[in-house]
């Protein structure tokens, strides 16, 4: 993973790029920095290209790439299928190698397309003086772009800085819809830059205008956007969604709230054609979570093996079921003598007031016997920082030992205060977040984060010790609820609307996912220099997953707990995991309780003051 930035200047006029974007790009590629320059002559045109690589597979490749011909490569991505690359290479040389054949468009678009992984690039081609730049499929990596229409620039970056200035709302995430081709000696001649689009094939007869109209909510001022006069097209690299209705189910009947959930999995696990789907997701997901955590640093016999002390993998972990599959299966590929990092966040629980409390009736505890206390910490709480992501997670904790007691399993409890919490929004991660601004974007930006910084505690025979991860892979689950209908607003479409609104509100989900989430999580991940990996989110999973109808990945007629995520839940019991099977939904703002650090009442959806006081 590396932190990319271009600076394209269509004027001789000298163009100082901010430094703060410099210091953010640097934090995300610790391992190798350099610059590299291009120009054109007839007409001028001068591209700075900057790139700080965090070395994460096969030996450690300098960029930006410069090959003979003198084009140029600055990528940030990993190649986890699709071409080749072995245990000694580096997919950054691979991908600058097979870009160098390349002399039209369609092959361009056809190595892009075989690509399975998540990638971010800018491409110089200097036959023809083009830059192509672009992001994966799901947008799995950041890139923004800006224009400086007073000096005639163009920036594409990984992270940028928030400014308190007028041109605060400047930065826009490149949309993840395709890829785009900039010809540079059109654009010197016109004094503008025009966008060429070479959309993703997603198979739908609106493709052109939808794709279009994605680009044009957040093309650069003074810029232009059009789609390829050649029709050209990167492959999808996955199978349409399955859109097929069924006409026997009754859509309507919700079941009463079950006492008994994990009874429930057992019963529904016993069907032939229930375990033959749980095995085939296993299988697949299983082997997804493989090539995230053995694609490493590769070391040949004269390095010095690392200490045994000391996790190469981590996972973002609540203890709900996404992570503590994430685990189990990590488990079987991990050798077993490595331990492996469970990421755990808390933010601290405020006191209550006093002279609220004596005007209060005391409030009855609620007790769900499958909740393990997951609507919150009540007056039991033993400490500020058991928010229910850390009950959730020690519960957990305890599945795992079971699962597997030789393994070393780092619970890092990660405590912050809102003094802590107050400091790093205004110093970094409002950048990081920066261009979103919503309260949500503040509430998972930060609580990922800390998360991802990995600073806390760990417990040994009953000992609190200080300890950081060092871990540069982590895992996080996201991309399960959005195609296994996790969320509350699933249930909401499907009771309105039944399996054909619940089918229309999953397409839509994997759609916008990558301007909802991923480039802001990359952003925030990458800046203490590690790399987000999204087993969830491999294209062989989202196949298997759009290829099933909605009604055997869900079943919303069936409680909360069960229902959502069905099939999630029937593999979490076919790998040997109790009761995080059935515990329901819960948002990572509320289990880690940072949405209850600020005293207003916000909405998710508003735009967050406190990310404009950077």
């Amino acid at each position: 993973m590396c932190g990319i930035f271009c600076l394209l200047s269509l004027s001789p006029t000298q163009f100082e790029w901010d430094k703060t974007v410099c210091e953010h790009l640097k934090r995300r590629g610790p391992n190798w920095s350099q610059d590299v320059t291009v120009r054109g002559t007839s007409p001028f045109y001068q591209c700075l290209f900057s790139a700080h690589v965090l070395h994460m597979r096969g030996l450690l490749t300098p960029q930006p790439v410069q090959d003979n011909p003198g084009n140029v490569l600055v990528w940030n991505g990993e190649i986890f299928g699709g071409i080749p690359v072995r245990p000694e290479e580096n997919d950054t040389a691979v991908v600058s190698e097979r870009l160098s054949s390349c002399s039209s468009p369609s092959e361009i678009l056809s190595v892009l397309s075989a690509i399975r992984g998540p990638w971010g690039f800018v491409y110089y081609q200097k036959a023809g003086d083009y830059l192509w730049f672009g992001r994966d499929f799901f947008g799995r990596r950041s890139l923004l772009w800006k224009v400086d229409a007073e000096v005639n620039a163009l920036t594409l970056t990984s992270v940028a800085a928030h400014s308190t200035g007028s041109d605060q709302s400047a930065w826009q995430e490149v949309p993840a819809v395709g890829v785009y081709r900039i010809d540079l000696k059109a654009a010197t001649e016109a004094g503008s830059v025009t966008f060429e689009l070479y959309p993703w094939a997603h198979g739908g007869n609106n493709l052109v205008s939808s794709c279009s109209e994605t680009v044009l909510e957040s093309v650069p001022s003074g810029c232009t956007a059009v789609m390829n006069q050649s029709g050209l097209v990167l492959a999808s690299p996955v199978c349409p969604l399955n859109t097929s209705i069924p006409k026997s189910l009754n859509e309507k009947e919700i079941h009463p709230n079950s006492h008994s959930r994990v009874k429930d999995l057992e019963q529904l696990l016993a069907s032939k054609g229930k375990n033959d789907e749980v095995n085939s997701l296993i299988d697949v997901l299983s082997e997804a979570v493989r090539r995230r955590v053995q694609s490493l640093p590769f070391r040949d016999q004269d390095s010095s093996t690392p200490t045994d002390d000391h996790a190469s993998v981590a996972i973002l972990f609540s203890g709900g079921i996404d992570s503590m599959i994430l685990a189990a299966l990590a488990d079987r590929h991990i050798p077993a003598h490595q331990p492996i990092d469970l990421l755990n966040v808390a933010f601290k629980l405020q006191e209550p007031k006093k002279q609220k409390e004596s005007a209060k009736k005391p409030k009855k505890p609620k007790s769900k016997a499958t909740d393990f206390k997951t609507d919150g910490a009540d007056s039991q709480t033993s400490s500020p920082f058991d928010v229910p992501d850390r009950i959730t997670g020690k519960a957990g904790l305890k599945e795992l030992q079971d699962l597997n007691s030789q393994r070393r399993w780092n619970f890092v409890e990660i405590n912050v205060t809102q003094e802590e919490l107050q400091k790093m929004r205004q110093e970094r991660i409002c950048h990081l977040v920066h261009p979103l601004d919503t309260v949500l974007d503040d509430s998972i930006g930060c609580a990922v984060w800390f998360a991802a910084r990995g600073r806390g505690f760990i417990t040994v025979d009953n000992d609190q010790r200080p300890y950081t991860s060092t871990a540069k892979v982590i895992l996080t689950g996201i991309g399960a609820d959005e195609q296994l209908a996790g969320y509350s607003r699933h249930r909401v479409r499907f009771t309105l609307s039944g399996h054909e609104g619940l089918i229309q509100e999953l397409g839509m989900e994997l759609g916008r996912i990558s301007s909802r989430n991923l480039g802001r999580d990359d952003r925030v991940i990458g800046d203490h220099g590690k790399e987000a990996r999204f087993p969830y989110l491999d294209e062989d999973v989202v196949s298997y997953l759009n290829s099933l109808p909605v009604w055997e990945k869900a079943d919303l007629s069936l409680p909360r707990g069960v229902g959502e995520k069905l099939l999630l839940r029937l593999t979490a019991k076919q790998l040997g995991l109790g009761q995080s099977a059935v515990l329901p939904k819960r948002a990572m703002q509320f289990g880690s309780r940072i949405a209850k650090m600020e005293d207003k009442r916000e909405k998710a959806s508003d735009k967050c003051t406190r990310l404009l006081t950077g």
